[in-house]
């Protein structure tokens, strides 16, 4: 099982984690600022933490310098994704 989410990162925020979804993408305010692969290496970490998942089934495959993203997750469908995320379907 495999899926890919879309995901708009909002850096150096406040409080990092998933805080819902903005125009059809995965909501996830991180702490860490873009800096030298800092914010996509705590956006892995948040995302196989809220998923359940060991950080190497979450991975970038669009959008690294971007702050909309495409993640594949390895070991779920999209709804369970969303579903552990605390996300509708």
């Amino acid at each position: 099982m495999t899926c890919e989410l879309a995901v708009r990162v909002v850096p150096r925020a406040s409080r990092a984690g998933v805080t819902g979804t903005r125009a059809g993408a995965v909501l996830v305010r991180l702490a860490s600022a873009p800096v030298d692969g800092a914010a996509n290496a705590e956006l892995i970490e948040i995302l196989a933490r809220a998923l359940d998942l060991p950080r190497r089934a979450v991975t970038i495959v669009a959008g690294a310098a971007s702050r909309l993203k495409r993640i594949r997750v390895e070991g779920l469908t999209r709804d369970q994704a969303l579903q552990k995320l605390g996300l509708s379907t």
